[in-house]
């Protein structure tokens, strides 16, 4: 089982010549879950969500829409098998009021069991880290409610960006380096087990990011939850995609993440 993870920037930078190479690399995944980040709307109709799923063929369903002058922009999945159910939850914002951002939760049907499938885009200022963690102890709770059996069933795949690094609290709370939000559950975070190099999908070689002043950093994951029946979810391969130029322009400013995992023997 093949799924991707993606922030495809919005409207950002040269966002029109964008749109293409960006479908070409979701194309040439050739994935069966994608998960996207900061795919956007406008008031007049378009929907790059909708033009990217039904150009490969993809079900698909993404965040309520909030305009904000003109475009919205949100999370998205999409997959090869029919999404059963779908849910948005609000995170909070700094205020601990709920803000804009989402985690949205599908139940993809696929052919050896259903699929929890989460998606989500964590706050993303450096200093912002006890935000990301009361983010990510949400997002654990939401997991847990809708997860399966962890001892016969498909486990939860929990993919977005994060905007933390792998040794960062947040994201130790939810590989289990530090105490878990739900006791009981972790994730394994995939390209730590099979990835190789840094996994930099945040990268100063990126020409969007010539002149960001932050560092470079993973901040992109595909996790599984623990414990889950062997070998069902372990992670075979995990790779970057959208690193070079299609058509003079590089997708986006992150690269993102393609895993494979595990499907039930038989």
């Amino acid at each position: 089982m093949r799924v991707l993870t993606w922030n495809l920037w919005g409207r950002f930078g040269p966002w029109e010549r964008r749109q293409d190479a960006i479908s070409e690399v979701i194309g040439s995944c050739e994935a069966d879950v994608v998960c996207l980040q900061e795919v956007w709307s406008s008031e007049d109709g378009i929907d790059q969500a909708r033009r990217l799923a039904e150009a490969h063929g993809y079900q698909w369903c993404r965040t309520p829409e909030r305009f904000w002058r003109g475009v919205s922009v949100g999370n998205a999945v999409f997959s090869r098998w029919d999404i059963t159910e779908h849910a948005a939850v609000p995170l909070p914002n700094a205020t601990g009021r709920s803000g804009h951002r989402r985690l949205l939760f599908a139940a993809v049907a696929a052919p050896f069991g259903r699929v929890p499938v989460f998606c989500t885009h964590l706050a993303y200022r450096f200093d912002e880290s006890e935000l990301r963690q009361r983010q990510v102890s949400i997002v654990a709770r939401e997991v847990a409610d809708r997860l399966g059996d962890p001892e016969s069933d498909f486990p939860a795949l929990l993919c977005g960006d994060l905007n933390a690094v792998p040794t960062s609290d947040e994201i130790r709370m939810l590989t289990g380096e530090r105490p878990p939000p739900v006791s009981g559950m972790t994730f394994t975070d995939c390209w730590a087990i099979v990835g190789d190099g840094p996994g930099w999908t945040w990268d100063a070689a990126n020409p969007h990011l010539v002149h960001a002043a932050w560092p470079r950093r993973r901040l992109d994951y595909v996790m599984v939850t623990w414990p889950r029946p062997k070998p069902t979810g372990n992670p075979l391969t995990a790779r970057l995609v959208g690193e070079t130029a299609s058509g003079g322009v590089v997708p986006s400013d992150h690269y993102g993440v393609l895993v494979e995992l595990t499907e039930p023997p038989g």
